[in-house]
């Protein structure tokens, strides 16, 4: 893959790390997603999408926060996914995650997973 990701995003709120295995990316947030630090996650994930994997991870089992920015770069990272044909998982565990998901509709949307926070065993596809 093209893209690099030697320096993670970090924001005051979030840290998203990017590990690239072959054609597949797990990207990982901790901390807090919003409306200030929404725009590191999607910039982040347009890099990653760019690089064309086969397949993405977005890994949200240590953020614990989540508002409608957060959301929104959800959906668009769904619709890029679904026109560029790459399978697409989101993993979460805390409330602060799932229950906006759900709420929305982007739950269901997305084909999230529901996991353990220390579920090592989610991330391996």
């Amino acid at each position: 893959m093209a893209a690099s990701f030697a320096e993670p995003p970090v924001t005051d709120l979030v840290r998203i790390d990017v590990a690239v295995h072959g054609p597949a990316v797990h990207v990982t947030a901790a901390g807090e997603i919003d409306s200030s630090s929404a725009p590191a996650l999607k910039r982040c994930l347009e890099a990653v999408l760019a690089g064309g994997p086969a397949q993405l991870t977005i890994d949200l089992r240590d953020v614990t926060f989540l508002d409608s920015a957060g959301l929104c770069v959800l959906a668009a990272a769904h619709r890029r996914t679904r026109e560029q044909d790459v399978a697409l998982r989101v993993l979460a565990a805390s409330r602060a995650v799932v229950r906006p998901l759900q709420i929305t509709g982007l739950w269901q949307l997305l084909g999230a997973e529901q996991v353990e926070a220390a579920d090592d065993d989610a991330i391996v596809a």
